[in-house]
């Protein structure tokens, strides 16, 4: 794993388990109560099932995209699902919107407004994330770490991003498939 520097945060698979358990213990040391958990998939979908596990509230996914370009490197147009997926029905309540990190602010600004508009029956919401960068123009309620600057943060699963199926099997046989299994 390189050293992080002023442009580059490097996460390891257990620093990322111990921030989002990190993460959970503030939101219940805060004493704020919550009825479901709505994670932004992609970045979100890891914190967000383990604090659905965690808190024992149901977990909803809505999908969002602006990341696409160069593996997932360049920002592009906001995409917003129409749909939130839940077992649990409509989206109702407090709801603590979860991702991984909030960099330009932009997509959860655009994804609060959305469900205020589109949610009528959700009273509060509460957002959470690892990381918080200081070029945000969102605050989130929520945060472990605050970055001062923007470093880009490579975090474990964006090994897979530049792996495709036909190359799977080659990539495990070299050991790099090991990485997320210690």
């Amino acid at each position: 794993m390189p050293e992080s520097t002023d442009s580059d945060l490097w996460v390891t698979w257990d620093d990322y388990h111990r921030a989002i358990e990190r993460l959970a213990l503030l939101v219940h040391d805060s004493g704020w109560k919550f009825d479901q958990v709505l994670c932004l998939a992609r970045g979100g979908l890891r914190p967000g099932d383990v604090f659905s596990r965690i808190f024992e509230v149901p977990l909803a996914i809505l999908s969002t995209s602006s990341y696409r370009a160069g593996t997932g490197t360049q920002q592009g147009e906001l995409d917003i699902a129409t749909h939130v997926t839940s077992t649990a029905g409509a989206l109702a309540g407090r709801v603590l919107l979860i991702d991984d990190l909030v960099d330009s602010g932009v997509t959860f600004a655009h994804v609060k407004a959305h469900l205020e508009a589109r949610f009528p029956e959700v009273t509060e919401i509460r957002t959470a994330v690892i990381w918080y960068k200081a070029c945000s123009v969102f605050q989130p309620d929520f945060y472990v770490d605050y970055l001062a600057g923007n470093p880009w943060i490579h975090q474990p699963f964006e090994e897979y991003d530049g792996i495709r199926s036909h190359q799977l099997a080659a990539w495990m046989k070299k050991g790099q498939g090991q990485t997320g299994l210690s």
